[in-house]
């Protein structure tokens, strides 16, 4: 499979094929396996960060995007397939051991009416 092989090259950087190994998996046509392979996308994305030395609160979103879809998945899985439950229990794992992700708390949003200090 095409989308696979351009997520293993992910290195983390601005060069990912990552739109093309998107286009590849949005064309699969059962409901399940689209949604865990957008899974494994979003999870080697963030992984590739993760390896690239990116900051830590820069993986959370793809590593939450990637449980979103195996998650999607596994309310459609076929009997007796366990592959998206074990692939959402591998993110919460990596995310956990992520040191530096910051809180919700320490992430507010920026608000319009914010004022830089003078």
């Amino acid at each position: 499979m095409l989308g696979l092989t351009i997520t293993d090259q992910f290195a983390g950087t601005l060069s990912d094929r990552y739109k093309d190994a998107e286009a590849c998996f949005e064309q699969l046509t059962s409901p399940y396996e689209r949604s865990y392979y957008l899974g494994i996308l979003y999870e080697r994305r963030a992984k590739a960060q993760l390896r690239a030395g990116q900051l830590a609160h820069t993986l959370a979103p793809n590593f939450e995007k990637a449980m979103e879809c195996f998650e999607a998945a596994e309310k459609i899985r076929p009997q007796g397939n366990d592959d998206a439950v074990l692939r959402w229990n591998r993110c919460l794992r990596l995310l956990q051991g992520i040191p530096n992700l910051p809180d919700d708390k320490e992430l507010e949003p920026f608000e319009v009416h914010d004022t830089p200090p003078l």
